[in-house]
């Protein structure tokens, strides 16, 4: 199975370690969004999408990326974040990202989220809050989600 990991991190590295953790299970290359090109992403089995959450959004140099998407014909993804904060349930950091891979071709078949260190704004001034997160669990349920998607992926490869 051909599977990549596109992935954005930019403050301390939370979903970085979340990533590489993913693309051990699944064998994976974790690049930045601007490694990619687009145009290949028809060529994997599995593709990931992974940012940390920056003033409540999806990180804009993945939007920016996302928007360049070509079509494809139903490569399976899944979307990861890491945030200090847990999602308000009027905004979804998933659902935006999974409309729009959706609209591109994707086949959209999970999401992961955890908590990561966060020294935004005031958060900084205490030396920020879940520290030493992600922490070993996150990063072991990061890797259980990576299993169940590769084997659904693997079990629906083996049906065609």
């Amino acid at each position: 199975m051909k599977s990549l990991i596109v992935c954005v991190s930019t403050s301390h590295g939370n979903t970085r370690r979340v990533a590489e953790r993913m693309a051990e299970v699944l064998h994976a290359q974790v690049l930045e969004p601007e490694q990619v090109d687009p145009h290949t992403l028809g060529d994997y089995d599995l593709v990931g999408f992974g940012s940390g959450i920056y003033y409540m959004a999806v990180h804009p140099r993945l939007w920016r990326f996302l928007g360049r998407l070509p079509q494809v014909d139903g490569v399976a993804a899944f979307t990861f974040f890491t945030s200090g904060a847990r999602e308000i349930p009027l905004t979804s950091y998933h659902k935006p990202m999974g409309k729009q891979l959706a609209a591109k071709g994707f086949q959209v078949i999970g999401l992961f989220s955890c908590r990561g260190l966060d020294t935004v704004g005031p958060f900084g001034y205490i030396g920020g809050i879940n520290k030493g997160r992600p922490d070993r669990h996150d990063l072991d349920r990061a890797a259980a989600f990576a299993e169940r998607i590769r084997e659904r992926v693997a079990g629906s490869r083996a049906a065609s």
